[in-house]
């Protein structure tokens, strides 16, 4: 049990909430709850009064309905819901042929859907869930597709470059179509979780709270007259960060999950990725989740909180506890998940577990008719029990990019990182070239530290494979400030020195639109290594001491690169840019379309860049970018 103890919010105000600390006791929290409720009650349920929720939790310790007081967590009035909402128990038979456009495929079976189906969670909080499932009657496995975006069917849109001749349009955004599943002989359950929609509560994101609660709705899913006993989770992007975080709770009937391109850390894979804050993306998404109380705001916490504390390791997933078959996807074309799904695959503690790499933006991969006839012969064999084979399919499948060539796809490997890796350094030398042996002559590459930038360059003199992790170690000096925000870029150019650009087309598809390659960033003053999460290929800070710079000193920070898999033909080059802020598309106005207009232009990254940067390399300054070299794939 949590107690909150509720502060009123000025409309539009965004307040710290003030949770109770957890008794070490069980005995002085039964007495907390006593001396806080008139009559002891074990729970109060949700109250609305003047915009504020009032609650008090039936949750043991360690399976928290809050957070603590001592994390300070910014919450805010949610985004009213519309007044034209549709909501209320209600049971509709969708006939098979129907089509809801502007999705265009039939619908290939009756589906039952029952709309605002009560759900009580552990708290005494009554959150609505939607489900549609066969109407034979038939106990059928269940899909749950976790998220607050609601679960109004038809969708208005289709997702950013779907073939609307693919979907039916009866998923929650980013959700599993409830016209391909049923038709198989699945129900889709597609929750409104607490606070979202028309469900009591605030809104909470990704952490031990959402993952709780997902866990309370999972049991009831198995408990119902219809239901198999046999529960998964899918989705992308929200739908696949929560899966982690349900699936480390270990929900008894969790049979199987398929998070594609979700990442797994939200403080270090985006809001503080590299330690620079980078809060625009995920304000506009909380900004715009509706329900009747407040949204949880980790932007606004990341404001006030920059540095690793209790709140942000809430949010990284113990992805090592996760033991339930799963089936990960990411792509190397867009960047907002690809670091987190490559290492929530990478850390999995999971035995069963496969790897799908992509060359096009999530959603295309997801409602891609041989991707979920894929999906579905992995959910039928651990949820059905079905002879089909499964387990012959390559632990790894990936997308090896080739940039003015073409693409191979569904490559086949044992592991991740691969097996085959060899890491390779390259040594910045003089000249602005990267070299595979280091030098003893000093090399200096100086820069404005807000609008400059240092390149340098690598020619191969035979066909290349780069798939895995990839790294900067450089020696940073920063002239007239204590401080240095670093940026760097791998990219690809052609014999004559001309940028290539991976699938261009696919990535514009997606937002926010990632510069074309990999790329890494990090706040010099915040370059201490974590000891147990650091890796030879996978610099992890800490984040959690600065050590500002002083004048005239040069200092080691190690950098980590997004994952990337890409051939380079004889000839052809890898461009290292260092810069002082960040890389955006080329040519682009990114300004975001379709079901992503709500979201306004990103700003620029704010960094604490002045002065000078200057990169030194050769002699006791050996500054290396590390790449993960593979045979070639056939």
């Amino acid at each position: 049990m949590v107690d909150e103890k509720p502060r009123p919010n000025k409309v539009g105000e965004a307040t710290a909430v003030t949770w109770s600390d957890v008794p070490a006791k069980p005995e002085d929290l039964e007495r907390k709850v006593s001396n806080s409720f008139r009559g002891g009650a074990t729970f109060v349920g949700a109250l609305l009064a003047g915009g504020v929720l009032f609650a008090a939790s039936a949750a043991s310790a360690d399976r928290p309905s809050a957070y603590a007081a001592s994390w300070n967590v910014v919450f805010s009035p949610a985004t009213p819901v519309p007044a034209d909402y549709a909501f209320g128990p209600q049971t509709k038979i969708l006939k098979k042929g129907t089509v809801f456009p502007p999705a265009a495929m039939p619908l290939p079976c009756d589906i039952r859907w029952d709309r605002d189906v009560p759900v009580k969670l552990r708290d005494g909080v009554t959150i609505y869930t939607d489900v549609l499932r066969p109407v034979s009657g038939d106990k059928v496995p269940a899909i749950v597709a976790w998220s607050p975006y609601g679960k109004t069917i038809p969708q208005k849109d289709v997702q950013s470059g779907v073939d609307p001749k693919e979907v039916t349009g009866l998923s929650k955004s980013e959700g599993p179509d409830a016209g391909f599943w049923v038709s198989h002989g699945y129900a889709v359950v597609n929750p409104d979780p607490r606070g979202a929609g028309k469900s009591q509560g605030d809104i909470y994101g990704w952490g031990s709270v959402d993952g709780q609660d997902g866990y309370d709705v999972i049991e009831w899913v198995a408990k119902q007259p219809w239901s198999s006993g046999k529960v998964a989770l899918h989705g992308t992007s929200w739908l696949a960060i929560a899966q982690w975080f349900i699936a480390q709770t270990k929900p008894p009937h969790l049979s199987a999950i398929a998070p594609w391109n979700g990442m797994s850390d939200v403080y270090r894979q985006n809001l503080m990725f590299g330690g620079i804050p980078n809060m625009a993306f995920l304000a506009g998404v909380y900004e715009n989740l509706a329900g009747p109380a407040r949204v949880e705001r980790p932007d606004k916490t990341a404001e006030a909180y920059p540095l690793m504390n209790n709140y942000w390791r809430d949010k990284a997933a113990q992805l090592e506890s996760i033991t339930v078959p799963t089936y990960v996807v990411t792509d190397v074309v867009t960047d907002l998940h690809r670091m987190g799904t490559f290492e929530g695959y990478r850390r999995l503690g999971s035995k069963d577990k496969w790897l799908r790499v992509d060359n096009r933006q999530e959603w295309t991969d997801q409602y891609d008719p041989e991707n979920e006839a894929d999906l579905l012969k992995f959910f039928d064999y651990f949820l059905r029990g079905a002879n089909n084979g499964w387990r012959s399919t390559p632990k790894v499948r990936m997308a090896v990019l080739d940039p003015g060539g073409e693409d191979r796809l569904n490559v086949p490997y044992t592991s991740w990182p691969l097996q085959q890796t060899h890491y390779e350094r390259l040594y910045l030398g003089a000249d602005q070239s990267l070299q595979a042996t280091p030098t003893t002559t000093a090399v200096r590459a100086s820069y404005a530290a807000t609008t400059g930038q240092a390149v340098f360059t690598y020619r191969f003199s035979s066909e290349t494979q780069l798939t895995g992790y990839l790294k900067a170690h450089l020696w940073v000096e920063a002239k007239d400030a204590n401080e240095a925000d670093l940026f760097v870029l791998v990219e690809k150019l052609d014999k004559a020195g001309n940028l290539l650009v991976p699938d261009e087309k696919s990535a514009r598809q997606y937002f926010p639109i990632p510069p074309a390659g990999a790329h890494g960033r990090l706040r010099a003053s915040l370059r201490k290594l974590d000891p147990e999460l650091s890796t030879n290929f996978m610099p992890v800070q800490s984040f959690d001491e600065p050590e500002m710079l002083h004048a005239g000193e040069v200092v080691p920070v190690d950098i980590a690169i997004m994952p990337a898999s890409e051939v380079f033909h004889t000839g052809e080059q890898l461009r290292l840019t260092i810069a002082g802020h960040e890389f955006t598309a080329p040519g682009v106005n990114a300004v975001p379309t379709g079901m992503l207009a709500f979201m306004h232009p990103l700003p620029p990254l704010p960094t604490h860049n002045a002065g000078i940067h200057v990169i030194y390399g050769g002699g006791d300054y050996q500054s290396f970018l590390q790449i993960p070299l593979i045979p070639l794939a056939k």
